[in-house]
């Protein structure tokens, strides 16, 4: 068997409209995916996904050269193929031989993968609604995306008001909580909310010293992304509880790996689709500490495009035991939402080179004593201080008015500081 065709494809799925307008301030370009379809001179095609914007490799041209002719089963174990490509050589394969995707990848462990709900950073209100929704679609927890910009007291507050007991929620601070000193009173605030079940790198992660002190003394596990500071440091310093866990199938299994050796748990981070979430499934059916909840993101995206939408139930949903990755493409959905390379073709903004448009959006932090920050950059205020009851952002999305443009334009160099009159 020979892959005599690779064909690639750009569509962009509509988030749903509450993500719509969360991501408007942050992750609006994930809606873009690249789908890979590869054939092969038997006649068998297997599907692979790429979120453009975010997965660890994309498919390159070189990448292509290099498979044409080839036999999918000497590639599977190149990462540096692409993340669509990969995936779609082992659903190739996975057909070829009449088996699922997980019996090349190892021994299965579990017929059933657990799975979270996801949200970047977002209000009181918005958070308590995805909540909302997450328990309504079968789901037992969602991970959040802690930030010093909003109050995270108010924030648990309103959603725990709205999930049941048994509802887990993950904080996500990508390290803005600075330092074991700032970051211990919060802590220990939100581990008072039973629902809150794990932090993931809530200082940065090379701050040995620092999150050692933080698991020490916190009740709730402690995640870090797999490789900073290095693995055999991890182990020896005892800096975490378990890991976050992502790249292509042969980075992730030997990573699980070595997290199996030392049993500590890990989430597998892989964020796409209908076909990313059924890729992550097989991988979690062998791998044997993947027993935290996968981040797909398939939350996000308003059509799944598969034939059979991903059905979640009590946290889980079922590792297909089908030919390949086991689900069906839906092509007309493919279709209806391709849109043209060109769209991707490169533009500047702010001396930044982007793929996609870039939501022209004032970010206007408002402390309580009526002093805010604006920024055109929300990425510019993860230095804030890491919690101030009562702290709220504003969004000022683009319009033709004299007021937004001065203020656009005065905020392009360096945020701008002023304090509100009543």
């Amino acid at each position: 068997m020979k892959i005599t065709n690779v064909e690639r494809t750009i569509v962009d799925v509509p988030f749903t409209p509450r993500q719509q307008k969360i991501t408007a301030r942050t992750v609006y370009n994930w809606s873009i995916l690249e789908l890979c379809k590869v054939t092969t001179n038997t006649g068998i095609i297997g599907w692979g996904e790429t979120v453009v914007h975010y997965t660890f490799a994309r498919v390159t041209d070189q990448a292509i050269a290099r498979v044409m002719g080839k036999s999918p089963a000497d590639l599977l174990l190149d990462d540096s193929l692409g993340a669509g490509l990969q995936m779609a050589l082992y659903d190739v394969v996975g057909k070829a031989l009449d088996v699922p995707c997980y019996k090349l990848m190892g021994n299965k462990v579990r017929d059933w993968a657990p799975i979270s709900w996801w949200s970047n950073e977002g209000s009181p209100e918005e958070w308590a609604g995805e909540a909302g929704d997450a328990v309504e679609k079968g789901y037992t927890s969602i991970k959040l995306k802690q930030r010093p910009w909003r109050d995270i007291v108010a924030q648990m507050e309103a959603v725990t008001a709205v999930v049941p007991s048994y509802f887990k929620l993950d904080l996500d601070a990508n390290g803005s909580m600075q330092n074991a000193a700032a970051a211990m009173p919060i802590m220990r605030k939100l581990e008072q909310f039973d629902n809150v079940a794990m932090f993931e790198t809530p200082i940065p992660q090379h701050d040995i010293m620092g999150n050692r002190q933080l698991r020490q003394a916190i009740s709730r596990p402690i995640a870090m992304h797999f490789g900073s500071p290095p693995f055999t440091t991890v182990i020896r310093e005892e800096v975490c509880d378990g890991f976050v866990i992502g790249g292509g199938a042969t980075q992730v299994i030997r990573d699980a790996t070595l997290s199996a050796a030392a049993n500590m748990p890990f989430w597998l981070q892989l964020v796409g689709d209908g076909l990313t979430t059924t890729w992550a499934a097989h991988l979690g059916a062998v791998l044997s500490h993947a027993s935290w909840p996968a981040i797909t993101c398939l939350n996000l995206y308003s059509h799944h495009l598969l034939k059979q939408p991903i059905d979640v139930i009590g946290g889980f949903h079922r590792v297909p035991e089908g030919p390949g990755l086991g689900i069906e493409t839906d092509e007309e959905a493919i279709v209806r939402y391709t849109v043209p390379e060109e769209a991707l073709q490169p533009y500047r903004d702010q001396g930044e080179v982007y793929n996609t448009p870039r939501p022209r959006i004032i970010r206007t932090v408002v402390y309580p004593d009526g002093s805010v920050v604006h920024m055109p950059d929300i990425s510019k205020a993860m230095s804030l201080t890491p919690y101030v009851p009562g702290i709220r952002l504003e969004t000022w999305p683009e319009e033709d008015t004299k007021e937004w443009k001065d203020l656009w334009s005065r905020i392009q160099d360096e945020p701008v500081r002023e304090r509100r009159t009543a």
